[in-house]
């Protein structure tokens, strides 16, 4: 089971419901609930889920605002899945079940592919987001599939026999932006000899992607949140107002807030982009996805998901392996190994005739050490627990318990931040 934000500025957010007896999670506006709302009704602590027989028992906790079932007050009950409850001004619903093989098909025929747990959450937050027409902002490292995940949101919605444009505003000029995005009349400026409409004018009736958002400049940010307040704007050098039905889906691997902290993103259009969120996980955290990604890529490239020549050996390997790139650096491994007819994670210069790069070899801590020595797999799973552990601990501590300064510090979403301080018993 699965509470869901349907309506409200945290749409799209969802906590999963433990199904062991007696466990339960909170909902509220404290930063040490397991789902927090930014909503100005909701209590710190205002509604506890947790599993039933027949469904979720939920519990309003001497909330100031009450927890409402239509016009009914809730005080405490059992309710099924479907149930949509109104917390403040935030609307939750009780979800059943995973991610339908259908689904999986659908998306995986627009190049979404995976099988852990990681993927299988931003499967479902994209399931549920799709048939609004809200505003999403997707963020995400460089290479984990921002555009690809953008698409599949078009295709499932009900957009989807409407356009998909793309503008990538990092790879634009600040003087051309305006153009791009509202198009320019003849005569605007120099070289502008005819009329051309921009990419909220192709757009209209479909899906405006905005990738790499944060480098938008400053001074081109006004223009941007007053059409998509008013879905109206002016082409450059016109006079008259154009209106358009489009969905915006924004993109970025920076960190917004922060952006918006040191003056260099205007928190208005945060706001209005940020009307609800994906957080994409970069591959080293989901590498139980890689053999179904790798399957994927040989089909694309040779026509068979023969696992050749990635063997046991070169899969740990894989699996250890820290991706910068993600999965656009995974597609480049895959082909240089068709290539080669072996793996090689060393890049173009691990070529002929290119400098050999330095060994260093370091013993390990002693707390990253087990004993006794078990098998690879094994020790790395160990050290990665003590590492995180620690790192946690340090992090918390650091931040004198705020979880949201240390969610920014570890440049981490937060509600897995959340996730993994409860895990290690940090909360």
């Amino acid at each position: 089971m699965r509470v869901a934000v349907v309506r409200g500025r945290d749409a799209g957010q969802f906590v999963a419901v433990p199904s062991t007896h007696g466990d339960k999670v909170i909902i509220g506006s404290g930063s040490g609930s397991d789902l927090v709302l930014h909503d100005e009704r909701v209590s710190p602590r205002h509604l506890e889920v947790a599993s039933a027989p027949a469904g979720v028992m939920l519990r309003d906790v001497g909330s100031a605002t009450g927890t409402f079932l239509g016009a009914l007050r809730l005080g405490d009950g059992i309710v099924p899945p479907g149930t949509r409850i109104l917390v403040g001004e935030t609307l939750l619903e009780i979800i059943a079940g995973e991610v339908t093989g259908d689904l999986r098909a659908r998306l995986a025929a627009e190049g979404l592919v995976f099988s852990g747990p990681a993927m299988t959450d931003v499967a479902e937050s994209l399931q549920r987001l799709a048939p609004f027409a809200t505003s999403v902002l997707i963020e995400g490292e460089t290479g984990t599939g921002k555009e690809v995940i953008a698409r599949a949101m078009h295709r499932l919605s009900m957009r989807a026999n409407g356009p998909f444009v793309v503008v990538d505003c990092g790879a634009l000029p600040a003087t051309l932006i305006e153009s791009e995005l509202f198009g320019h009349e003849r005569g605007a400026f120099t070289g502008a000899d005819r009329r051309r409409q921009g990419a909220f004018e192709r757009a209209h009736g479909g899906t405006l992607f905005l990738d790499e958002i944060g480098e938008l400049p400053l001074a081109s940010q006004p223009a941007l949140l007053g059409a998509l307040q008013r879905r109206r704007f002016r082409r450059v050098g016109g006079h008259d107002e154009v209106e358009v039905d489009v969905r915006l889906v924004a993109a970025t691997n920076r960190d917004l807030r922060v952006e918006m902290e040191r003056g260099a993103f205007r928190a208005d259009l945060y706001y209005r982009l940020a009307t609800a969120g994906l957080w994409l996980p970069p591959l080293r955290r989901r590498t139980e996805d890689l053999a179904v990604l790798i399957a994927s890529l040989l089909t694309e490239l040779t026509g068979s998901a023969s696992p050749w020549p990635f063997d046991d050996e070169a899969m740990e390997a894989l699996r250890a392996h820290p991706w910068p790139g993600n999965v656009r650096e995974l597609r480049a491994v895959v082909e240089r190994a068709v290539m080669l007819g072996r793996l090689d994670l060393g890049g173009p210069r691990s070529g002929p005739g290119a400098p050999a790069a330095p060994v260093v070899e370091a013993p390990l801590p002693p707390a990253l050490v087990p004993a006794p020595l078990g098998s690879y797999g094994e020790a790395r799973a160990d050290a990665l627990l003590v590492f995180e552990r620690d790192y946690l601990r340090t992090l918390i501590q650091t931040c004198e318990g705020n979880a949201s300064e240390a969610a920014r510090v570890a440049r981490m979403d937060r509600p897995h931040l959340l996730r993994l301080l409860r895990r290690h018993g940090l909360r």
